[in-house]
Order: structure tokens, then C-alpha cells, then sequence
């Protein structure tokens, strides 16, 4: 029988295995991975507009002509009320939190799928992958920005004490969006299906958002309760008032905050208990 000799060693083995519980959510991991995230939301930028020929510029270009076409159909063909502010600032105010939950909610529900390969071959918290997805879409935000800023000044539009409020209703929006963005990540690795579906959710969600419309057409009410059942309305009501001076938030935003919170909780749930199966089923 052979023996090793007095100075050999073993190398410690660390061996990962999948918490269960709400509790041991253990969000501060997420943070210790913070360089990792920020590779990912990096590499999803440079990913998005990689040999395209007009470049980040489609960042500017998708709100500006969905602007233009809305200010055509809607505000001159359909004279739809702006709450008396011109359309073109009104419909581009709500296109930028749009835009930047639709296109943060695509990302996030494909991510996970899209990382199969990162997945299977090497650990780190899973909610770094979905987490980068809804980060990478401050970049397209802040440049259709620019453009917004260009319009209130074409329109004599100025700004007011409550726009101090803006990086909270960006936030709501990010919210949402990485709220349902877990739900269907989680449910599109169980099911090829959900991919295929996403489109129709974020252009069905539009219609039921006021980005052509006001908020004030909803009537009070039940109706008006349901309709707050959709963040979205919040959200865009909330930035219309923060930057145009339009109606004040109302129960409109407490309901779409509560739904927020509530899509976050249940998905960050829903997560956390399909994490164990992710890398058996990519």
C-alpha cells in the first residue's frame, strides 16, 4: 500500500450548492459580483449596437421617429388631448420611460437563455445576469434625454422644482421592468415558448399604457383602479408631471407603486426557488 509523503497537501474544495428559503435571498452577493455586472451591462451595450452602421444613434432615432409618427396619427389625424401641452414634448416624455422599460424587459427575459454558456461552466449569482439587462438601458435613456432637452427648449417648455422627482419615477421603471423580467427569464429557461411572447407582451403593454393618451381619459373610479393595476401608468404620469408640470400624481401612482413592490417581491421569489434548475435545463 503506497503512502504519500509528510509534505504533500490537498487543495481545499468549495463546493456550491443552491439556497433555499425567501431568507437566504442574500442580495449583498450580488454586490460582491458588482464588477461582473458591470462586465455584462457593458458587453450588452457594445453587444446591441455592434456592426450597426448608424452606431448608438438608434438610441436617439427609435423615440424620434415613434415621436413623429405618434404627433402625425394621434396628435394631428386622431386630436387626442396633450393636457395642454404640445404633442410632441407630451407623447416623447412618456416614450422615454417606454422605451426604456420595453427594451429592459426584452433583455432581461431572453438574458438568462442568451448566457446559457456562463450558466453551465462557472458560479455566480444568478440575478447578476437579469440585473445587467435592465442596467444597460440608462445609456439609451440618458441620450434620448438629450433630445427631450432639445424639445422643452424648442417649446419654451421649462422645468420646475418637481423634477426633482425624476430619478424616482426612473427607478419605478427599472423596477418594473426587473420585476417582470425575472418572472419570465425564470419561466423562458422552463419553457422556449415565452421568448416568442415577449413582443406581443411589450406591444400589447403600450396600448395599455398612456404613452399617445393622457392618463387624465380614465375615468374615475373602478375603471380608473384597474388601469393602476399597470405600473407603467404610474410611471409615465409621473414623469409627464415632473417634467411638463402636467396633473399631479394621484391614486393612480400609489396603485401602480404597491403593484411595483408586489411584482418585485413575488418575482424575486419565483427566482430565487427556479435558480437550483437553471443550469440543468439551459
Amino acid at each position: 500500500m503506497l503512502t504519500p509523503p509528510n509534505n504533500t497537501f490537498t487543495l481545499p474544495i468549495t463546493v456550491y450548492e443552491p439556497s433555499k428559503g425567501w431568507l437566504s435571498l442574500n442580495l449583498r452577493e450580488v454586490w460582491n459580483y458588482r464588477e461582473l455586472l458591470f462586465f455584462l451591462t457593458w458587453r450588452d451595450i457594445k453587444v446591441r449596437y455592434a456592426q450597426a452602421a448608424l452606431g448608438i444613434s438608434w438610441a436617439i432615432l427609435q423615440p424620434l421617429l415613434t415621436m413623429v409618427i405618434f404627433s402625425v396619427i394621434f396628435g394631428n389625424l386622431a386630436k387626442l388631448p396633450s393636457d395642454g401641452i404640445p404633442y410632441p414634448v407630451f407623447s416623447y416624455v412618456a416614450l422615454l420611460p417606454w422605451q426604456l422599460f420595453a427594451g429592459a424587459l426584452q433583455r432581461a427575459g431572453t438574458s438568462l437563455v442568451g448566457n446559457a454558456n456562463l450558466l453551465t461552466k462557472v458560479y455566480f449569482p444568478r440575478l447578476v445576469i437579469p440585473f445587467s439587462a435592465v442596467l444597460a438601458g440608462l445609456v439609451d435613456f440618458s441620450l434620448g434625454f438629450l433630445v427631450l432637452s432639445g424639445l422643452m427648449l424648442y417649446y419654451q417648455v421649462q422645468l420646475t422644482w418637481t423634477a426633482l422627482w425624476l430619478p424616482f419615477f426612473v427607478l419605478l421603471a427599472l423596477l418594473t421592468a426587473l420585476a417582470v423580467g425575472l418572472w419570465l427569464s425564470a419561466l423562458n429557461v422552463q419553457y422556449r415558448d415565452v421568448q416568442h411572447a415577449i413582443p406581443f407582451i411589450v406591444q400589447a403593454w403600450m396600448y395599455a399604457s398612456p404613452v399617445a393618451y393622457s392618463a387624465g381619459l380614465v375615468p374615475s373610479g373602478w375603471m380608473r383602479v384597474v388601469y393602476g393595476l399597470n405600473p407603467l401608468a404610474g410611471v409615465i404620469q409621473g414623469f409627464r408631471w415632473a417634467l411638463l408640470g402636467a396633473a399631479p400624481p394621484d391614486e393612480l401612482m400609489l396603485i401602480s407603486v404597491i403593484m411595483v413592490f408586489l411584482l418585485l417581491a413575488s418575482g424575486l421569489y419565483y427566482f430565487k426557488r427556479m435558480e437550483k434548475t437553471f443550469a440543468d435545463v439551459v
